[in-house]
């Protein structure tokens, strides 16, 4: 095991206070991860805490501080469904890719500060190897009302 000054994904995510919680059985026919050599792919997860989904609409009744703790939400899900599949969150090499979609009222422009809210958390979790593409787009409906979703890749190490 190679020994490191950094702290580990599991510690920053303890240093931010945060716990991850329960990872989501898939919705419908479709599984929640599929993984090709070292990419894992993860389906899209919606907004959702301990009360629940997070719903509503950007621009609308929904600020855009809102969506962005919505996205931390999405992230914080995603990275609980990475941890059921590899075990550890010490096995992703990078975040390579993040889709957000944004429930957004017409003519919402402010969907990448929203899934700034994933983007910000993948870094804080992950440093230079959260950094990642991605594509910000407002949506006129998600499922269950939620505020926000996000979809992401990513590559893992060998166990």
């Amino acid at each position: 095991m190679q020994m490191t000054n950094h702290p580990s994904p599991t510690q920053n995510l303890a240093a931010l206070g945060y716990t991850l919680p329960p990872a989501p059985a898939p919705g419908g026919n479709y599984v929640s991860t599929k993984q090709v050599g070292s990419i894992v792919y993860l389906s899209g997860v919606i907004s959702s805490g301990p009360e629940g989904v997070i719903n509503g609409t950007a621009g609308l009744d929904r600020s855009i501080e809102d969506g962005y703790a919505a996205a931390r939400a999405c992230v914080l899900t995603q990275l609980a469904v990475l941890m059921r599949q590899l075990g550890s969150l010490d096995r992703v090499a990078e975040v390579l890719t993040v889709n957000g979609y944004v429930n957004a009222a017409p003519g919402f422009a402010d969907s990448p500060a929203v899934i700034n809210g994933a983007s910000d958390l993948l870094v804080q979790v992950f440093g230079e190897a959260g950094r990642h593409v991605r594509a910000a787009v407002g949506v006129n409906a998600l499922p269950r009302n939620a505020l926000v979703e996000v979809q992401m890749t990513v590559r893992v190490r060998e166990p």
